[in-house]
């Protein structure tokens, strides 16, 4: 089969396309034919040996995949040969065939496509735990999306939405802030030509934010914290920018402010039940038309580094999806 590999670590240039063995389903997984994957930040990180993950060399890189399953092995549970799924990989998806333990395997929604629902999962499931589960959001209350017209941030803007939060979405130009909009923010605030603190105060009446979604990290973090009401909570989901901040500990000490950690892989595993029950309800949103996954672009298996580099440089409303031809 054909097959991204990194080699040596480096950036999404150093990557080729080989021909390699099918990987053989252990015990508890299943062998998926790959239809679909998406890019996603930390796929950035583990080709440069920047993340927590750290699989030998050679490996494929891609996290996230739609496709249908060719092969189980054994307890794999109610998932059979010929279900269309989608799957959620540490690696591996960047490639025509994929092993995947069962526990990490959903079937697809009714109506979905293979490149929607490779675009999906990670995203929509991040951003439901972190507000449904990690900041228990309120009707009424303000959410401030930091890095809004990224994949996490439009899901936010989406399920913001639906929980009844005034959603204010952040980014960095007026291009990207009318992808936002498009997707249902109530206010934008662009914060490379705008002050992102003036812009929340004068927003919020100088109340500040309730809650503040931050996939970026940098310091757009400290000064959300420093713009947050009483009792406010920052959801910490990654760190696009770059920098992982250092926030001053008297910020959340003088407003009873919350720092909450979101680590939506890990918590898929230590709550299986929660995390169905999580998939579930976006299955059901989506099929009511209230979810709506935005990809930029597609990209066949043989450039998928060309859709990496497309991420890289921040060029990337939404998710941007690497497309896998089958005979």
């Amino acid at each position: 089969m054909k097959a991204v590999l990194c080699r040596e670590y480096g950036p999404p240039s150093s990557l080729v396309v080989a021909d390699v063995a099918a990987p053989l389903p252990g015990p508890g997984q299943v062998l998926i034919e790959v239809h679909a994957a998406s890019v996603n930040f930390p796929d950035l990180l583990i080709i440069q040996n920047k993340y927590q993950v750290k699989p030998p060399l050679p490996f494929s890189p891609g996290s996230e995949l739609a496709g249908v399953i060719k092969a189980a092995g054994g307890a794999t549970g109610s998932l059979r040969e010929g279900d269309r799924v989608i799957a959620f990989s540490a690696w591996g998806a960047f490639a025509e065939q994929v092993a995947v333990d069962a526990a990490r395997v959903v079937r697809m929604p009714a109506g979905m496509d293979f490149v929607t629902a490779a675009a999906f999962l990670l995203t929509y499931g991040t951003a439901h735990h972190a507000l449904c589960d990690r900041a228990d959001a309120r009707p009424g209350e303000s959410l401030l999306v930091l890095g809004a017209a990224g994949g996490v941030g439009i899901a936010a803007i989406e399920i913001g939405r639906i929980l009844g939060l005034r959603v204010i979405a952040c980014a960095s130009s007026d291009e990207k802030l009318a992808v936002c909009r498009q997707h249902g923010a109530d206010e934008t605030i662009n914060y490379v030509a705008e002050d992102l603190r003036q812009r929340i105060g004068a927003i919020t009446a100088g109340r500040g934010v309730d809650l503040i979604y931050d996939p970026v990290g940098g310091a757009y973090a400290e000064a959300a914290l420093r713009s947050s009401a009483w009792r406010a909570r920052l959801l910490v989901i990654g760190f696009a920018g770059g920098d992982i901040p250092r926030i001053p500990l008297n910020l959340p000490l003088l407003m009873e402010r919350s720092i909450v950690g979101v680590y939506w892989g890990d918590w898929t595993r230590r709550a299986p039940e929660a995390f169905a029950a999580s998939v579930a309800e976006l299955s059901a949103w989506f099929a009511a038309g209230r979810l709506k996954p935005h990809v930029t672009a597609t990209y066949p298996l043989e450039r998928a580094s060309e859709a990496m580099q497309m991420l890289a440089e921040r060029k990337v409303k939404g998710k941007v999806v690497v497309a896998v031809a089958h005979a």
